[in-house]
């Protein structure tokens, strides 16, 4: 048997290039060992058909140990299960109830609402330059999936500067405000699902509490509390997706050049820039359930097993020439893996496109000069998700 290659998640040389670090252990074969400091070995699949293979296979399960445990007051803890942390047949039943709500028609048909937005966004951006420079991240980028989320949800105006400020400290991940958003987040959650529960309006929530009440398999208010809070908490994609976009254009200025001249490259370009840098490098990490093998490597039942993204969506066993960002690259093609497959594969996905599409389009179209500041990308040393802290330039209309 070939010798196991390993990753450092904490070197220096694969926080910079995550890609290039994944793609070179891909090319030594279909399973490495990731070393992450204070929490031991991971095995992780690095290339695309072992991928879609683990994130189908029932003998691998997420369960309490993929999490981090959330310290919430007592009366919170009753929202933390989410559906993606669920299997088998309770999974398949919320997904069942949901997924209407979230297919690309239903995207399609929000998407005047998401330019509204979109437009708003930029109004206030344009103003808040200092000598024509702006962080696009804070500006446009990070609350952009928040105002999303209100909307769809039905938040009411005065409410939404407080969800704004949930978004920025759920997508910093990590402290003091990360930990009193969840459970402010749980608290408004809760009171706008009581708040309709006669199921009027146009919004998501309007339509879910609607389920709620007719659907004989019905949800309950526990689980349409526990979808609406997880909707902040994994509806931040799009900001780190719509930087990254950004920035990979920055560097090269002949796709950039090309999408300005022609909008019409728009849905393959969204899909291109998050197979070339999408933010999710690494897939939360599934346990066996018994003792199985890999790629004729055996892996214990209970060892977590993660699916390195960075390595599959550029694996040249199914992408021509996958390290070049094309946004020609032929539509039809085997689809990137950007967010995720099988069951559990992104119940938000189609909406974070049509995001995605209407942001940037709008962006290029509002700033057709629009340029970036020297210095002025600063990334997060993540080893789960590829990411700016800042992203500053210069607007120029």
């Amino acid at each position: 048997m070939a010798e196991i290659p390993e990753i450092k998640l904490a070197d220096p040389a694969t926080l910079a290039d995550p890609f290039g670090a994944y793609g070179r252990v891909r090319e030594l074969g279909p399973l490495a060992r990731l070393v992450t400091p204070g929490f031991g070995t991971i095995w992780a699949v690095t290339r695309y058909a072992e991928t879609k293979a683990l994130l189908t296979d029932p003998r691998f399960e997420l369960n309490a140990s993929t999490y981090q445990r959330l310290d919430v007051p007592e009366h919170c803890r009753k929202y933390l299960r989410t559906m993606q942390e669920m299997e088998g047949d309770e999974h398949a039943r919320l997904r069942r109830l949901v997924s209407p709500a979230f297919t690309a028609r239903r995207a399609a048909e929000f998407r005047p609402r998401i330019v509204a937005i979109v437009e708003k966004l930029l109004d206030e951006l344009a103003d808040r330059t200092d000598d024509g420079v702006v962080d696009l991240l804070a500006g446009f980028a990070g609350p952009l999936p928040m105002d999303v989320i209100c909307e769809l949800v039905g938040i009411p105006e005065a409410a939404r500067q407080s969800w704004r400020e949930y978004g920025a400290a759920i997508a910093a991940g990590h402290g003091p405000a990360f930990v009193a958003a969840v459970p402010a987040i749980m608290r408004d959650a809760a009171n706008a699902v009581v708040g309709r529960t006669g199921g009027s309006g146009v919004d998501l929530l309007a339509e879910l509490v609607g389920v709620h009440a007719e659907d004989s398999d019905r949800l309950s208010e526990t689980e349409l509390v526990t979808l609406v809070w997880h909707l902040v908490l994994a509806g931040q994609t799009p900001t780190n997706a719509l930087a990254n976009a950004v920035e990979a254009l920055f560097r090269h200025p002949d796709q950039l050049a090309a999408l300005r001249a022609d909008e019409g490259l728009l849905p393959g370009a969204v899909e291109e820039l998050t197979r070339w840098c999408g933010p999710q490098l690494l897939s939360l990490p599934r346990y066996a359930r018994e003792d199985v093998e890999i790629a004729g490597v055996p892996i214990g039942k209970g060892e977590p097993v993660s699916a390195a993204l960075a390595g599959a969506n550029r694996d040249p066993r199914v992408f021509a020439d996958p390290d070049r960002l094309d946004l020609r690259r032929p539509v039809g093609g085997p689809a990137h893996l950007g967010y995720g497959y099988g069951p559990h594969f992104c119940l938000g996905a189609a909406l974070a496109r049509v995001q995605l599409e209407v942001a940037l389009g709008a962006l290029l179209r509002r700033f057709p000069e629009l340029a970036p500041v020297q210095g002025g990308a600063c990334r997060v040393p993540d080893p789960g998700t590829w990411r700016l802290t800042e992203l500053r330039v210069a607007l120029r209309p």
